[in-house]
């Protein structure tokens, strides 16, 4: 198995630290909102990428952290009216809803920031004595990223370029240089403050992770996941930090990091009225379909999201859907012992599955697989060629791979109720069609359409489904 690492920007074999034994860590949200579909593309890709892990017989533990203290929970705390603490924990149970909703269930646990803080002060401390930070008086504790020589390789930044960073750079004028960053912030009047050895406080952003995975996994581990936005500087802080402390490299094996989600082309912004949140999505859209729209691009390639894409893998799982429908019809049949059919070769699509997945977790190619399994059945239910056996076989191996998906066999939504009104159009419709009358036949389409239906004409007959996605229902 091979995985790609953002650190030698190549791909590598995996190979654990201790055996089978997997720690993998993903940073996890900043508790102050709803999470949008740019988190969701996230955590859906390590999803699976932990899912097929563990389906690999490897011992994953798979930790994630909740920033619960942070400049942006005080913020829109402040906005609000509500303390920093209740803010955060009614958005830490929002985003744990939302990410059961999307099956997102691989995570061994999550680790608040607020529950780390003797970890945290332990770390400054430990980088305080080894003068790779600093105190600066009546404001907090810095590192000086200047002591750490080896900054920036992962990002392929230099210590000069740091000076330009943006993404959460602690400002203050008392700073030895730009891009050096607070461990401890010494508490303002009504902020959320723990006791230190500096004073009353709180933890900056980028030390939580380093304390949270040095009490579980130590000085080092397997993996380490987010979002490439994360790259630099809060996982490049990361490395500076724990290796700074434990003299011991490199931190982690293997960097991870997954790909953009844009809009239309744009990148997703409140400013620009297309921030689409977790909730506005599952608002219009099934659950299922974000995690196989996702599924459908490698990890670590951008995603460009719109309504017509949407449509086309709502599509392509009606299409998924109509054969695992035929094919358990089918399995149901009482028939004696039949010679499997020459021309299936399961065993080969589900070689192709998992070579796509063993090669950094390519899941295009999986998704692919598992559209030539549905097409190789579907040609084999035209030729009247395809037994029960043969059947019960290509669902085992959906099973299997929805083992790793989790978007094939998906609890069917209650079905829309067809209004009387768009069923006498499907009939005027079909009367046409019998006649031969076809523009007037395509007004009708036109006028279903208008009414939030469309039509998909099958061998059984017109299908009634609803324009916003919603499960599809039969008509007549």
């Amino acid at each position: 198995m091979e995985i790609f690492n953002t650190v030698s920007k190549r791909k590598e074999v995996l190979q654990p630290r201790a055996s089978k034994k997997l720690n993998v860590f993903v940073c996890g949200p900043t508790v102050y909102d709803f999470s949008h579909i740019g988190h969701a593309r996230t955590y859906i890709a390590f999803d699976v990428i932990v899912r097929y892990l563990k389906a690999m017989k490897f011992n994953v533990f798979y930790l994630q952290n909740i920033t619960d203290i942070d400049d942006k929970i005080i913020k829109r705390a402040a906005e609000t009216q509500v303390s920093p603490h209740v803010l955060a924990s009614r958005f830490e149970k929002e985003y744990v809803q939302d990410m059961k909703t999307l099956r997102v269930l691989s995570v061994d646990k999550y680790a608040r920031a607020t529950d780390h803080i003797p970890e945290i002060i332990s770390q400054t401390k430990r980088l305080l004595e080894k003068e790779h930070a600093y105190v600066i008086p009546d404001d907090g504790i810095y590192y000086d990223i200047s002591s750490f020589k080896e900054y920036g390789k992962l990002s392929g930044r230099t210590t000069q370029q740091a000076e330009d960073a943006v993404s959460r750079i602690d400002d203050s004028v008392k700073k030895r240089h730009r891009g050096d960053f607070a461990l401890w912030k010494l508490s303002k009047k009504g902020e959320p403050k723990w006791k230190s050895p500096w004073g009353w406080g709180r933890p900056g952003w980028h030390i939580e992770d380093t304390a949270i995975c040095e009490k579980h996994f130590g000085a080092q581990y397997d993996i380490h996941g987010g979002g490439r936005d994360l790259i630099f500087p809060h996982h490049e802080a990361e490395i500076a930090q724990m290796e700074g402390i434990s003299g011991k490299k490199p931190l982690v094996r293997y960097w991870m990091h997954t790909g953009f989600l844009t809009i239309n082309g744009e990148k997703m912004s409140k400013s620009l009225g297309n921030f689409i949140t977790i909730r506005d999505f599952l608002s219009k859209h099934s659950p299922r379909l974000l995690r196989f729209f996702v599924l459908k691009t490698h990890y670590r390639s951008p995603i460009d999201y719109s309504e017509e894409l949407l449509l086309q893998a709502e599509q392509e799982l009606e299409r998924i859907d109509e054969f695992v429908d035929k094919l358990q019809e089918k399995s149901k049949i009482q028939s004696s012992k039949s010679k499997k059919n020459p021309k299936l070769k399961i065993q080969i699509l589900k070689t192709t599955f998992h070579k796509a997945m063993e090669q950094d977790f390519n899941t295009p190619k999986a998704v692919a697989a598992l559209f030539e399994l549905v097409k190789k059945g579907n040609t084999l239910f035209s030729q009247l060629a395809l037994n029960t056996d043969d059947a019960k076989d290509m669902l085992a191996l959906l099973k299997e791979m929805d083992a790793i998906f989790s978007f094939i066999f998906w609890q069917k939504r209650t079905t829309a109720r067809i209004p009387q009104e768009v069923i006498a159009l499907l009939k005027k419709r079909e009367e046409y069609r019998k006649d031969k009358a076809w523009k007037q036949a395509d007004q009708m389409r036109a006028r279903i359409g208008q009414k939030g239906w469309r039509i998909e004409d099958t061998d059984r007959g017109p299908k009634l489904k609803k324009a916003s996605f919603a499960t599809e229902e039969k008509a007549g």
